[in-house]
């Protein structure tokens, strides 16, 4: 999962070296904060991916495979309703959405949504090859999906010279070519008896995971659309560069985290010992720190090789990207730890973490959206990242080592 891990976040890299060459900094600026609004359009599907890796990793009799395959063909259905909702709201609030956004041709918005579909199917998919621990396909499923990706948008936008529009359709197609593979190494599923699913457990497992997840997934992808609407158009690409290395950080370990939730998952249901967050905390913080201090040594590269010349001013933000996103990095395999162990007593601290993030980035991005210097309002966005970045890390470390015995009644009662 490294290695693909690796080569996959390689080629999505790549686009970005190949849209920040073809497009203004503005567009580049719009490109990025599609691709995070993509990240947050599939938070719902993020708790999905979880309770059925969980449960497909403790599904070790007929019976209860038998159940997973019926929550999985029932999931699929309800999510496309689910979509339609979104889609539908999108629709509603479409002027507005357009005009915070700085969207010039709104055909990109249009993509984005229909991407979205795509983004809460392929989760699920990826969720039975996680519990099943079929790395070899959850591997190839993301170098699949990269490969189709950067070969699309090469061709889109520079062959054809299309902008944020034709970029976004790049990576619809390439995320449909994913997801039909996908499907079929989990069709044995279809084939499967239908049998009786206790919904209502079932929801009270899937919604803390998805507010729990959803909550780290928000303190990742919100803070470029927050500064894309309270910015210059004009400056938001360097910020969009400068956070694409903060964010390869969190990517670079979501790897150690896809392996390591399924093994506590079923250590969890057979009463077993599992080493594996230990193991994912201990190569998450030496990953991070060697990549904050490469980041702060050498802070013009990862921009350089992103965007080129042109974006060498985006430099100064690097290493306080690199060093505000580590928590997160660490963070994020904490709360698939307690996930997987079902301590939900966690969760509503999260939500109030993310919560308050998402109002003190309103809050920064009002105040310095305005002025005339735009980086020194960066750096404060950047900043307020690490701030919550850090209190997520206290609310986390404190639910996986702090009054363990009390946390483990506590979280008996929700069970109850």
């Amino acid at each position: 999962m490294m290695m693909t891990g690796t080569a996959s976040g390689l080629m999505m890299w790549m686009v970005h070296p190949v849209v920040t060459r073809a497009l203004p900094t503005s567009e580049y600026g719009v490109f990025a904060t599609l691709m995070q609004m993509l990240a947050i359009m599939s938070i719902p599907a993020c708790g999905l991916q979880s309770v059925i890796a969980q449960q497909q990793a403790a599904a070790i009799t007929e019976e209860k495979q038998r159940i997973v395959a019926s929550e999985f063909r029932g999931v699929l259905r309800a999510l496309f309703f689910v979509w339609l909702v979104m889609a539908s709201a999108t629709a509603f609030f479409w002027k507005p959405a357009v005009a915070a956004l700085k969207i010039q041709n709104p055909m990109a918005l249009v993509v984005t949504v229909v991407i979205g579909l795509a983004a809460l199917w392929m989760p699920l998919t990826q969720g039975i090859l996680q519990g099943r621990q079929n790395f070899l396909w959850l591997g190839w499923m993301n170098i699949l999906n990269a490969i189709g990706r950067v070969g699309l948008v090469c061709i889109v936008v520079v062959v054809f010279h299309c902008r944020v529009a034709g970029a976004m359709t790049a990576v619809l197609f390439g995320m449909f070519l994913v997801i039909f593979p996908g499907f079929c190494q989990v069709r044995d599923i279809w084939k499967m008896e239908r049998t009786g699913v206790q919904w209502r457990n079932w929801l009270g497992r899937v919604i803390p995971l998805t507010l729990g997840l959803g909550a780290a997934n928000f303190m990742l992808t919100a803070d470029m659309v927050f500064t894309q609407k309270f910015f210059p158009a004009s400056q938001t690409g360097f910020y969009a560069v400068a956070g694409l290395v903060g964010r390869a950080l969190i990517f670079a370990t979501q790897p150690m985290a896809l392996v390591m939730f399924p093994k506590l998952a079923r250590a969890k249901a057979t009463g077993e010992k599992s080493h594996a967050q230990d193991l994912a905390l201990g190569a998450t913080v030496l990953v991070g720190c060697c990549a904050a201090i490469a980041c702060t040594i050498l802070p013009w590269l990862p921009p350089l090789i992103t965007g080129g010349e042109r974006y060498l001013a985006a430099a100064p933000l690097v290493p306080w990207f690199a060093w505000c996103m580590l928590p997160l990095a660490v963070s994020q395999i904490m709360v698939n730890s307690l996930m997987a162990r079902s301590r939900f007593a966690a969760v509503p601290w999260l939500i109030m973490v993310a919560a308050g993030y998402g109002f003190a980035l309103s809050r920064v991005g009002h105040h310095w959206g305005n002025m005339a210097d735009a980086f020194a309002g960066f750096r404060a966005m950047i900043q307020t990242i690490g701030v919550f970045n850090l209190l997520l890390f206290g609310v986390c470390a404190l639910f996986t080592w702090g009054k363990k015995e009390r946390g483990k009644k506590t979280e008996a009662a929700l069970v109850q």
